[in-house]
């Protein structure tokens, strides 16, 4: 029987030692898994350099140490698996990869200059050595596109100019960070083509609405690709209206416009005729349209004879010289 007491006694007095023994072994085991070195996946870097803390995590003191060539602005590089073990044993880190699929994606933050900035920068200098001024770049690569690092300004540069002011064509070296003597280079070839500014609705115009001035915006369109019988004289649109509604942005044709109607088709109007010392009137009904001007036939509905009388307002038509009387 005081064996088995002692026995429990033992017991007893051992279960806080081992107690703490598995505390102590659980924290040294969470304590070696935070500092586990782990490849990132990917990266994003602002420097020209890789370094080692770029790639892999707990590299602690180590990780500033270069071990690459970043990217060039917009690039993208993929370190593989056999490159990095490298990299890991020569610095000593506690790392292998688990297959050759373990890789890496290093990126360089960079801005971006479009293609629409990179045209401007070239007309602008082709304007400087004499091209036209109404006139719009067309590069050659239309999905043209220029990186630059995101620490430096966004500029671009152009040398080397080359113009042929009869084709139109051109050549120009880009160099971005304009200034920069480290700068890429690049070659581009495009042609200039002439604009010309056109009038445009500015809205939706419904047909026999009068277009004025406040209705018209204007919009530049290469000269080549003009249509013919378009309006471009804004003359030719003010006080004139659709024979169909014009859409907002399209330039409009001659054959699709024309002066207000005053006197639609079957509406009553009022007949004047001007003799001296007299104007006489008469009511009557248009038997078509007729615009600011035109000579249209009426019937006169007292005498229900056909005459021909010209617009001269809305509802008003003036009687032409005796003579021009038309039987039905």
């Amino acid at each position: 029987m005081k064996k088995l007491v002692f026995a429990l006694l033992a017991v007893v007095l051992l279960l806080p030692a081992v107690s703490a023994a598995g505390g102590k072994s659980a924290a040294l085991s969470r304590s070696a898994d935070q500092s586990k070195v782990v490849l990132r996946e990917s990266v994003r870097v602002k420097s020209k350099l890789v370094r080692l803390g770029d790639l892999f995590s707990a590299t602690g003191e180590k990780a500033d140490i270069a071990v690459a060539y970043a990217p060039v602005p917009g690039k993208r590089a993929i370190f593989d698996s056999r490159w990095l073990y490298r990299v890991a044993r020569a610095y000593g880190l506690d790392w292998r990869p688990l297959g050759l699929q373990d890789q890496i994606v290093v990126e360089r933050e960079s801005q971006m200059i479009t293609r629409e900035e990179i045209e401007d920068h070239i007309r602008a200098a082709l304007i400087d050595r004499g091209a036209d001024p109404n006139t719009k770049v067309e590069l050659s690569n239309r999905m043209m596109r220029l990186y630059v690092a995101s620490d430096v300004a966004a500029s671009v540069g152009v040398e080397d100019v080359s113009y042929e002011p009869r084709t139109g064509r051109f050549t120009a070296i880009l160099v971005a960070p304009a200034g920069d003597p480290g700068a890429t280079r690049t070659r581009v070839t495009g042609r200039l083509h002439r604009e010309i500014d056109v009038p445009v609705p500015a809205r939706r115009i419904l047909a026999n609405e009068v277009i004025t001035e406040r209705d018209i915006n204007w919009v530049k369109i290469r000269q080549n690709r003009l249509p013919r019988g378009v309006i471009v004289d804004i003359n030719e649109l003010i006080g004139k209206s659709p024979k169909r509604w014009l859409r907002a942005g399209i330039p409009v044709r001659v054959a699709n416009v024309q002066p207000p109607i005053l006197v639609p088709k079957g509406s009553l109007v009022t007949i004047y005729l001007k003799v001296p010392r007299m104007m006489l009137t008469a009511q009557g009904k248009a038997l078509e349209n007729g615009s600011d001007g035109d000579v249209i036939r009426i019937n006169n509905t007292q005498t229900n004879k056909v005459i021909e009388a010209e617009v001269t307002g809305v509802a008003k038509v003036a009687v032409l010289p005796p003579g021009k009387i038309i039987m039905n």
